[in-house]
């Protein structure tokens, strides 16, 4: 008897959260968001049940637990409430992990939010709090730079969006097209991700080869790559409107959000946004040989 084949694709997901309840109902645990982005950007990127393995591990309650590296094709680490700059045990191990896998070229590193900022951290750069510029929530564009463009599809966002039978999201940011040959003439040149931060990656790292891949007016780090090794963005691809609303509600009721901000992130928190594009690149970019 021939052994089972392996999967094309090994991801392990560090869960760096436990949630909120509503989200915990529906998708049992912190992880299984990402897992989900993940399932959907494989199925957007053509693979097959069967060819991605997906794994979660819990960082913040067992410490001391991590995937081996030979086990594993792919990291991603979540994002989390928790303070990607805190000298605590939990957080400090986690970055000496993802320094592990710095260390060698095999395993690549993936991070949302503060699996952004942690890597950010664990390559040398400086994270902590924007106090400056304050909290950036819900839809927000990001200014893509020529990598980013590059690396986030381009025209080709917009074409597969005009021609989806599905309403896949069309951003045109301020300008309006009349035709085809303007709309594909001017191309997609920004992104719109689900955002929940205050905290930041402050400068790119000095890591060979790190690209910057966008910015906005509240945080200039908004993602990172290194070619087949490293893709970060700050946003939350994985996020659902469900997700973020409730996140937004327990954050005003807590406080944390004044009115001021919640209204406003409320008004845009049904937008369209690109996370299954992003997370068809996760993939895309993990599989790249």
């Amino acid at each position: 008897m021939n052994p089972p084949s392996r999967p094309l694709l090994r991801i392990a997901i560090l869960e760096c959260d436990t949630g909120l309840p509503k989200a915990l109902a529906k998708y049992k645990r912190y992880g299984a968001i990402s897992s989900a982005l993940l399932k959907s950007g494989a199925e957007a990127a053509g693979l097959r049940d069967g060819d991605v393995e997906i794994g979660i591990w819990d960082v913040v309650n067992e410490v001391r637990v991590f995937p081996k590296l030979e086990d594993v094709d792919g990291v991603f680490l979540t994002g989390s409430k928790f303070d990607s700059f805190a000298d605590i045990p939990w957080t400090n191990k986690l970055v000496d992990y993802i320094k592990e896998i710095l260390a060698q070229d095999r395993v690549r590193l993936v991070g949302v939010c503060f699996g952004h900022q942690i890597i950010g951290r664990a390559m040398g750069a400086k994270v902590g709090r924007n106090e400056s510029q304050g909290w950036e929530v819900s839809v927000t564009d990001v200014d893509l730079t020529a990598e980013g463009k590059k690396l986030f599809d381009g025209k080709d966002t917009l074409v597969s969006s005009i021609l989806s039978p599905l309403g896949i999201r069309l951003h045109l940011g301020c300008s309006i097209f009349t035709t085809m040959e303007a709309v594909l003439s001017e191309g997609v040149w920004d992104q719109s991700i689900y955002q929940m931060h205050k905290d930041i990656v402050f400068d790119y790292p000095p890591f060979p080869t790190v690209q910057p891949l966008g910015s906005t007016a509240r945080c200039k780090v908004q993602g990172m790559f290194v070619p087949r090794r490293i893709l970060t963005v700050q946003g939350h691809p994985e996020f659902t409107e469900e997700i973020l609303v409730e996140i937004l509600e327990v954050r005003h009721e807590q406080g944390v959000f004044g009115d001021e901000i919640y209204e406003e992130a409320m008004g845009r928190v049904g937008r369209g946004h690109d996370g299954l594009m992003v997370g068809r690149k996760f993939v895309e970019f993990l599989m790249e040989r």
